[in-house]
């Protein structure tokens, strides 16, 4: 893929990553840990697979002011005024208004891709041809542009986008209907009728349209910026935001984007993605060893067990005899141990009880 200097990628880095709890913790989420231990964190993954198709100052980052140290750690490399840090949490769709609007100020022409930082992709190279043909798309058109994959099990943790009419663009189509995280016997449902594929989570906009989209959902105190000091600084962009951000709603950018706007549409992608949130997913990308059971980096004795996934820390060993289809994951004061079903919903529930009766310690 050719580096073009009008194009963006703003990568959304600060999550909790709740539903792969307890290895992904409050103070250490998932996309800051070396989850499949290959050298590199899941976000200097994304990072590294960015910075080979565009310019390094054109790769912004979206945090809260909680993981700021921990981006500035990981990717010392990345230029201070390319971290964006919340002054206040309000979910990805503010940061990446925030972000559009500081693009926007350096260069009308943008394209820019949204990516969450924790994605797995198989295939490189079909992901950035998949880029290219989306980048040259919405370069031409005014749309918001959803990259899907054909799901492959009927995950309830994930968002389905179902297909309308294809455009003029091979692989790409109006967005009919977007529905996160349904029901089961639903998700089996949008698999079967072959018409729904699940939502990435990674959008490509042209900045114009993106702008439109916002507007039309958002206060105005962001915008009002450029009528109020056109040429305003570094500085005075974080002074502004800072008075005026609380004011934004707390709307992720999926919902804001998928629901909310118009001239929606998915190109359907085969790029080998995994979304590592769910416990389920880290099963199904993962190469399974004997008995169909997934170890995760990590030393594991394993007798008439079938259909696990087990993931310990260092320096820890794990024996494990007669167990079949559960998780079994630890990390620091908490001991994990449940069917693997469901586990987003499982997860999401226990993080929320142990919460309440044991403290934010265990979280």
């Amino acid at each position: 893929m050719e580096i073009n200097t009008h194009n963006y990628c703003v990568i959304l880095a600060g999550g909790k990553g709740r539903r792969l709890w307890p290895c992904s913790r409050q103070d250490m989420p998932k996309q800051f840990m070396d989850f499949l231990g290959v050298g590199r964190t899941l976000l200097q993954q994304t990072f590294d697979r960015f910075v080979r198709i565009l310019p390094k100052e054109n790769i912004l980052i979206c945090t809260t002011q909680q993981y700021e140290p921990i981006v500035r750690e990981q990717l010392p490399e990345l230029d201070a005024h390319n971290l964006m840090v919340e002054p206040v949490n309000r979910n990805t769709a503010p940061s990446v208004a925030w972000a559009n609007m500081r693009i926007k100020h350096v260069d009308l022409d943008a394209n820019i891709i949204i990516t969450p930082s924790d994605l797995l992709v198989q295939n490189e190279e079909s992901f950035y041809t998949s880029l290219e043909i989306g980048i040259g798309y919405v370069s031409e058109n005014d749309v918001l542009l959803a990259m899907g994959v054909r799901p492959t099990r009927p995950e309830p943790g994930y968002g389905y986008i179902q297909m309308g009419d294809l455009s003029c663009k091979p692989d790409v189509y109006k967005v009919k209907s977007f529905t996160e995280k349904p029901e089961r016997q639903f998700a089996q449902i949008f698999m079967d009728s072959g018409e729904f594929y699940w939502n990435t989570g990674i959008f490509i906009v042209n900045s114009r349209k993106l702008t439109r989209s916002f507007e039309a959902i958002f206060p105005s105190v962001l915008r009002e910026l450029k009528f109020i000091n056109p040429n305003y600084t570094y500085d005075e962009e974080l002074e502004y935001v800072a008075q005026h951000y609380p004011s934004y709603p707390n709307l992720s950018i999926d919902y804001a984007i998928l629901e909310h706007s118009t001239q929606v549409y998915v190109m359907t992608c085969d790029f080998g993605w995994a979304d590592l949130g769910t416990w389920h997913a880290v099963y199904e990308c993962m190469s399974r060893g004997d008995g169909d059971n997934v170890v995760v980096d990590s030393e594991v004795m394993l007798e008439n067990a079938h259909d696990n996934v087990v993931k310990l820390p260092k320096g820890r060993l794990a024996v494990i005899n007669g167990l079949d289809g559960y998780i079994v994951a630890e990390e620091g004061n908490v001991l994990l141990i449940c069917k693997k079903g469901d586990s987003s919903a499982m997860v999401r529930k226990y993080v929320t009880e142990v919460q309440l009766k044991y403290g934010d310690d265990f979280v």
